[in-house]
């Protein structure tokens, strides 16, 4: 019968590139799986992030069964198995399971040594995108003992059984086996036994009255028990979960499951942690749940890579519902298109009895890295679309679009659905943008569904300010940001889904900002779960209806100097009491967001109140600005807003369109623009002939242009051109 054995414990690891033929346990460091050597070092933001070799072995018995394969369910990003001196076999992609059959390989006494590579390479993604890319055995490893007849491992990592189920009750169910005469399902209390006379088998059964998997109000779960039979006696046995729903997308009334509207807001998330990187625990994903239920999303995009399994399980169990895709991100690859072709195989075959998943997405920001759609993108895009359909009929296709991705395109409406990542209001412009964007692509594709992916501002719990404006990676700034963000999202059902970006915060090594390097700051939890940001408890004042709260913000914001401050609850009860060192202050009714403006001085405990439930904070008024709230000035751009610019005249916080008006500042831009492409891949050049990126382009100010000009454009260049730039009459 089949069995597990977990080999996580008691493993032996090095960097470097030699494969021992023995272990010497004196070269090497003991440690258990799951493990990651870029915890540390992919997160600091340092020069010491390591992208290389790895070696990890591993001693243990041979277990006693007739046939033994071995699972790894992710190793980054590239691996090489070998067993007792011999290769097993080479694995590309960090994400996905795979497997290997070690029956005739082994010995009473194993040696199994793990090769791991996370180096920068050409065909195997992901290879260009905002986050790290971490090496090592980061996901569990286990021995299957089975029978010589068994359901099928061969196939991509599959379990071998897959169930496809319909609203009528009616379930098809697949399955690939080795060997066996008898394959027997139970379901509900219905049995159905089936003669085996080849290696593919398909059956149907019917459920009366099926109880649908309906998501956070009503997340059923069916099991499907299935055994394999040889002259009587089971040979294999395994409980395949899944759920019974249906759903469309419509492009007016947006995502519909089971015949009813279900608006589909929520967020993405990274998988993550603070020092520990990719190799996170069953306890770790059970945090991650807990945190995405109490802010009350009711989807989850698992970007950009395929997530553990146990996730997808926990998102089957509690009703979100999962946009679930493969690396395909940020530079397409020529050569690439076989790995990303695979990375596909296996998310579908490997994910196709989870019903909290509703799409397969092709790939994330694809043009961003070199930017025009060339036949090679287009195809590999092509090809990856129609194997997602011919896997799997059921389930839709979806693309995440860069904010500059052509909207007329040829990419951009190939897939069943789609959505782009769009940052109004942070990199670009102010949130208004939004509804320009999408209004406009709603009128002009009336019968496509589009959908917001990305969105969100950076957000360093330290730095607060009592006049947030974006850039300044303040907690307030980013409240305000989502405030806005949500009104837009609140007022067009049309959006088929919105994935806030991101949840948490998460690792970028390459990153230099917002005081607190080695991170994207986005989320709305920090990296190690510990801390909800202002902004946690307005979603949860949208979205959570259940579980009542009141909650202050800026608590953290103590110290300030204004005489008169403004006092911000969020809460999802409809009315709320302020009470200023023991007294009421005013009591006022609203929808999610109350303020208050108070005087300061001294010392003052503040309380909100709302019926049994309560908040509170102190602040201190001091007489001079509390420094360390600010963002310490890096030299690149915090010195301009600071000073005074005559109005009149042109300044680097122009838009480019503004600018081009002028024969004198278009020539400045022009030349800025052709200094910029050369050192930062095709932006200027593309702009030419890509309206969607043209018209962004156009609504940038100049200064956030500048931010992204890289190591060629200086401070003291910044100041010079603002310099000049106010030499000129508007």
């Amino acid at each position: 019968m089949r069995k597990l054995i977990n080999l996580n414990q008691n493993w032996y690891f090095k960097k470097g590139s030699l494969i021992p033929e023995e272990l010497n346990e004196n070269e090497y460091e003991l440690l258990n799986i799951p493990h990651t050597y870029n915890g540390i070092d992919g997160q600091d933001g340092g020069a010491d992030y390591y992208r290389g070799d790895a070696i990890y072995v591993k001693k243990f018995e041979r277990p006693d069964s007739e046939v033994v394969y071995i699972q790894f369910d992710g190793v980054g990003q590239i691996a090489e198995v070998y067993l007792n001196n011999e290769l097993l076999g080479r694995h590309e992609g960090a994400y996905s399971i795979f497997r290997f059959d070690i029956t005739d390989k082994l010995k009473d006494e194993n040696l199994l040594v793990v090769k791991t590579n996370n180096t920068a390479n050409e065909t195997v993604y992901p290879q260009m995108a905002d986050f790290t890319f971490y090496g090592g055995v980061h996901r569990d490893v286990n021995l299957i003992c089975l029978n010589k007849e068994h359901f099928d491992l061969d196939d991509h990592g599959s379990p071998g059984v897959i169930v496809t189920p319909y609203v009528s009750g009616e379930l098809v169910v697949e399955a690939w086996v080795k060997g066996g005469d008898k394959f027997e399902i139970e379901v509900d209390g219905i049995k159905q036994a089936v003669d085996v006379d080849k290696e593919y088998i398909q059956t149907k059964v019917v459920l009366d009255n099926p109880h649908l998997w309906n998501g956070l109000q009503d997340p059923y779960l069916y099991t499907l028990n299935c055994k394999l039979y040889k002259d009587g006696e089971i040979k294999d046995k395994m409980d395949i979960i899944f759920g019974i729903r249906e759903f469309k997308v419509d492009p007016e009334k947006g995502f519909i499951l089971n015949g009813k509207e279900y608006p589909l807001r929520g967020v993405a998330k990274h998988q993550d942690w603070l020092d520990i990187g990719s190799a996170v625990t069953k306890e770790n994903l059970d945090r991650d749940m807990e945190l995405i239920k109490e802010v009350g999303a009711t989807t989850v995009r698992c970007s950009h890579y395929q997530h553990n399994q146990y996730f997808y399980d926990l998102c089957d169990e509690n009703g979100l519902v999962v946009w679930a895709e493969i690396p395909y991100i940020s530079k397409h690859m020529p050569d690439g298109k076989d790995n990303t072709l695979v990375q596909m195989e296996e998310l579908v075959k490997q994910n196709y009895n989870h019903p909290s998943i509703v799409c397969w997405g092709l790939s994330n920001e694809i043009t961003i890295g070199g930017g025009a759609e060339s036949d090679s993108l287009i195809n590999n895009h092509k090809e990856l679309n129609d194997l997602c359909h011919k896997l799997d009929k059921t389930r839709l296709t979806t693309m995440a679009h860069v904010m500059t991705q052509d909207t007329e395109g040829t990419v951009t409406q190939l897939p069943d659905i789609a959505s782009y990542n769009h940052y109004y209001g942070w990199y670009v412009g102010d949130t208004s943008g939004y509804a320009k964007f999408f209004d406009k692509f709603h009128s002009d594709h009336p019968d496509y569904c589009i959908g917001l992916s990305e969105y969100g501002a950076d957000a360093n719990p330290k730095l607060h300010t009592n006049k947030p404006k974006r850039g300044d990676y303040t907690e307030e700034y980013q409240s305000k940001y989502h405030e806005e963000v949500l009104d837009f999202i609140n007022q067009r059902p049309y959006l088929w889904a919105t994935h806030l970006w991101n949840m948490f915060d998460f690792a970028a090594d390459a990153r230099r900002e917002g005081g607190n390097i080695g991170k994207n700051q986005k989320g709305l939890v920090t990296m190690d779960r510990k801390t909800k940001k202002d902004s946690f408890y307005l979603y949860k004042a949208n979205w959570n209806k259940k579980d009542k709260f009141v909650h202050l913000c800026s608590k953290r914001y103590v110290n300030r100097h204004e005489d008169e401050t403004k006092v911000k609850v969020y809460s999802n009860l409809d009315k709320v009491a302020l009470y200023v060192d023991d007294k009421l202050v005013e009591e006022k009714k609203g929808d999610r967001i109350f303020e208050f403006i108070i005087p300061i001085a001294g010392k003052h405990h503040i309380e909100a109140v709302s019926g049994e439930y309560k908040d509170s904070m102190d602040i201190v008024h001091v007489s001079e600005k509390d420094e360390s709230y600010i963002l310490e000035d890096t030299g690149a751009m915090n010195w301009f807003d600071a000073e005074e610019q005559n109005s009149d005249y042109y300044s680097i916080s122009d838009t480019i369109e503004d600018l081009m008006k002028n024969p004198e500042s278009m020539q400045i831009v022009v030349a800025l623009m052709d200094k910029i492409s050369q050192q930062n891949g095709e932006l200027a050049k593309e702009a030419t002939n890509n309206a969607s990126l043209a018209a962004t382009i156009g609504g940038m100010q100049l200064s956030t242009i500048l931010a992204f000009g890289g190591e060629g454009i200086t401070a003291e260049d910044i100041k010079a051109l603002n310099d000049t730039l106010q030499k000129i009459k508007k």
